[in-house]
């Protein structure tokens, strides 16, 4: 029974053995009466992105910038799993850890029951080539997220039927090869099947949005001639384009920018609709009025005073990626350093905030298109695509950089475009330099952390192992 069970864990929404042919809640999938129609299969596709806005709503900003030397945690009584990332010493039982674990298995495994289901219905080719696109995405960027962040991890690419076809099914973890097989697989399938197609939302998959994280995926897998490629058909599409008011990414109203490729929608007012940034982003004060009704922030995920200092002078990101006071209820201003990005002002109540997540945008095609051609060794054509970003900030170009200086020059760049947008952790691992940054900036600080060579991966979450102990454990935990 226990691949059944982990199985839970990956996302399926069962209850029982018993229950299995008499599905009753709705949030429950009937086979008898859904999957009929195209209506049906959108109605899926919806609760499989939803599920989304759990994955970042916390959880990859925690993994990608507490974890880093972006953010540190500045309230009294922070959790285990928090200090854990704010120390970069994460155990198994990290509840954030599980959340991308359980999120991502969902996902897969809603983005599996469409897949498998397509065939059986009377649809257009048309629709069955989008709907296929569109759940292919999904899988692969679940996916990217696994494998970055834990190695090995099981593959499933079929929808169960039953709880026998469940406790058959290997549920052991694969080489990490593998997995980037299958991303880049769904990725590449994805952005063919939807060429062309017109989408009503950012919210869904575009032939952008997968050829842009395919891009992502060459870079970390080191394959720069293929992402040079790749990240060039998106820039050659002219579909996108740099927003001129960098601050207008991140505040209310910024759905559907011109910069936007792939974004997680978020609804103010609505229960269960809405984003925790604007606690989490800023000061564990009572004394602040700063949001309706004198909301007190968190105190979570603040800049650290490097992040802070990291800015050029003259940087126009600055002023609208991080604040340096407060307005107090008595009228008075007292110096604070908090993030501003996604931070909801309209809002009173937590997990409220209606901002919108952008998980992909422009910026980031036009810097790894200057990394990828860096490593192929075009460093002077790669200055023109950084610094298309600096201009937009405000900032001189850079000229005369060899490729070494390059790669420092976009490092120090991506740190500050995508500040609190969850980049930094996945970008140090993804060059090596995780260790050398981190270990710097703890022996800068007088702290005695340190990031282990086991640390560039994170442990595979306890809770899985308890249930499927063949799982196994990353090496050092």
């Amino acid at each position: 029974m226990k691949k059944y069970i982990l199985f839970i864990g990956l996302g399926a929404g069962l209850v029982s053995c018993n229950d299995f042919l008499t599905l009753q809640p709705e949030y429950q999938i009937n086979e008898v009466s859904f999957y009929k129609n195209a209506q049906d299969f959108e109605t899926a596709l919806t609760g499989t992105y939803a599920g989304l806005q759990g994955l970042h709503d916390a959880a990859i900003v925690y993994l990608g910038d507490l974890s880093t030397d972006n953010a540190e945690i500045r309230w009294t009584s922070p959790t285990v799993a928090e200090t854990e990332l704010d120390e970069m010493n994460p155990t198994p039982a990290n509840g954030f850890l599980n959340t991308v674990w359980t999120t991502c298995f969902a996902t897969i495994a809603r983005s599996n029951n469409i897949l498998s289901r397509l065939d059986a219905v009377n649809l257009t080719d048309a629709q069955k080539k989008q709907f296929r696109g569109e759940s292919l995405f999904l899988r692969a960027y679940s996916y990217f997220y696994l494998v970055r962040l834990f190695g090995n991890v099981p593959i499933v690419e079929v929808a169960f039927r039953s709880p026998n076809e469940i406790m058959a099914f290997d549920m052991t973890r694969k080489p990490a090869s593998e997995v980037y097989d299958l991303i880049i697989s769904d990725l590449t399938e994805a952005a063919s099947l939807l060429n062309g197609v017109t989408l009503a939302s950012k919210s869904q998959a575009s032939v952008g949005a997968a050829k842009t994280l395919l891009g992502k995926v060459y870079l970390t897998t080191k394959q720069y001639e293929q992402a040079k490629n790749v990240l060039k058909e998106v820039i050659d599409q002219k579909t996108y384009s740099l927003q001129p008011d960098y601050k207008k990414l991140f505040t209310n109203g910024n759905d559907e920018l011109p910069e936007s490729i792939f974004e997680i929608k978020y609804l103010s007012g609505n229960v269960g609709e809405g984003n925790s940034f604007s606690s989490i982003f800023t000061p564990a004060r009572f004394d602040m009025a700063i949001f309706p009704g004198n909301m007190q922030g968190s105190g979570r995920v603040l800049p650290t005073v490097q992040m802070v200092n990291a800015y050029q002078p003259g940087d126009l990101r600055k002023a609208a990626s991080v604040g340096d006071s407060v307005r107090l209820v008595t009228g008075r201003y007292e110096k604070e350093r908090y993030g501003l990005k996604f931070v909801d002002f309209t809002t009173g109540i937590v997990g409220d905030g209606g901002v919108n997540f952008i998980s992909l945008r422009y910026a980031d095609v036009l810097l790894m298109y200057a990394e990828a051609l860096n490593e192929t060794g075009n460093t002077q054509e790669a200055l023109t695509y950084l610094n298309m970003v600096r201009t937009r900030a405000g900032l001189q170009p850079r000229s005369g950089l060899s490729k070494a200086e390059m790669t420092l020059a976009l490092e120090e760049e991506r740190r500050v475009e995508f500040f609190l947008e969850g980049h930094r952790w996945f970008d140090l691992v993804r060059t090596g330099r995780l260790q050398t940054v981190m270990n710097k900036y703890f022996q800068d600080n007088g702290l005695k952390f340190t990031v282990a060579d086991h640390e560039v991966l994170m442990p595979i979450p306890l809770r899985e192992i308890d249930i499927n102990p063949n799982l196994g454990q990353n090496p050092g935990y």
